[in-house]
């Protein structure tokens, strides 16, 4: 198309073009501009942000063990000390109680009042040194007794090893009586018959109470219920495996054989306690409870006031 027929191809004024008017402005639009509604009527109100409330950080997982009143503890560590330990403090008992018989077997003759010390220091001497050897064990080959023996202090372990020694009594005291009426005088504990003829003074009475209530069932349950116990428990299995070797080494240790059924008896109470709490320090309320009443005999026996049997 030339230049000249651009003109005469042009719209008329008036004709519509695709629906739009020739002659007016193609980018005007439709409809009255002056009636849209004004833009605030219908607007939302101004735009306020959200009140925000400040969320407290979650505080970090705390141990059941870990107490605010002191430091936090290193992660414990597992014991290095085995079978191989227990073995060793028994026959560290073993020498000791020889050494003593030896060295006490010189002295026979030098009176009465000697030979009850001398049988109180063999009753002491040798158990003190097996539970030391035991105690410093555990602190070259692990955690110190308080963490691998599990011994820790608690009035509610305290109540249950009442509970279980007391409770113990009602079956170790029947059984007792009705073992001496199978067995006969072989029922006799090898302690009772080594003071049988015996007399201390007071002092030396009240030192044989002692060390038959009180010590000797702390350090027997350091060794068996504590070392022992730990060194079970090392192998990987249950406590029930735990509780039924050390009441069994416990009854045959004493060397007792003919009363080794009724020390079965005897320790099974005891043995509860250290299952049912999980440490140490109710086994031994439960066995000075049970050691009361013939450290009370052996006592009355020494001053004269009872047959020691």
């Amino acid at each position: 198309m030339s230049a000249g027929d651009s003109d005469d191809e042009r719209p008329a004024d008036g004709v519509e073009v695709g629906g739009v008017e020739a002659g007016s402005a193609a980018s005007e639009p439709v409809g009255d501009v002056g009636t849209a509604p004004a833009l605030s009527a219908v607007a939302d109100p101004p735009w306020t942000a959200p009140e925000w409330t400040p969320v407290p950080p979650t505080p970090p997982a705390v141990s059941p063990e870990f107490s605010f009143s002191r430091p936090a503890q290193p992660p414990r560590r597992t014991h290095r000390w085995g079978i191989g330990a227990y073995v060793l403090v028994e026959i560290v008992f073993l020498g000791t109680s020889l050494l003593l018989a030896l060295l006490f077997m010189r002295g026979e003759g030098e009176g009465e009042a000697s030979s009850a010390g001398q049988l109180a220091l063999s009753l002491a001497v040798p158990t003190m040194v097996a539970a030391s050897l035991a105690v410093v064990i555990t602190l070259v080959r692990g955690n110190g007794p308080f963490v691998d023996l599990r011994l820790s202090w608690s009035w509610r372990d305290i109540g249950i090893g009442l509970a279980f020694g007391l409770g113990g009594l009602f079956v170790t005291i029947p059984a007792s009586i009705v073992y001496s009426m199978i067995v006969g005088e072989e029922a006799s504990s090898a302690v009772g018959s080594a003071f049988a003829e015996v007399r201390a003074n007071p002092v030396t009475a009240v030192a044989i109470f002692a060390t038959v209530a009180l010590l000797a069932p702390l350090c027997e349950e350091i060794v068996y219920r504590g070392l022992l116990w730990g060194s079970i428990e090392r192998l990987g299995v249950g406590p029930w495996v735990a509780f039924g070797v050390t009441t069994l080494l416990f009854a045959l240790a004493h060397f007792e054989f003919t009363r080794t059924p009724l020390l079965l008896i005897v320790a099974i109470p005891i043995a509860l306690a250290r299952v049912y709490t999980g440490r140490l320090l109710a086994s031994i309320v439960a066995h000075q409870v049970n050691n009361l009443l013939p450290a009370l005999v052996l006592v009355l026996g020494v001053l004269g006031a009872l047959p020691v049997a």
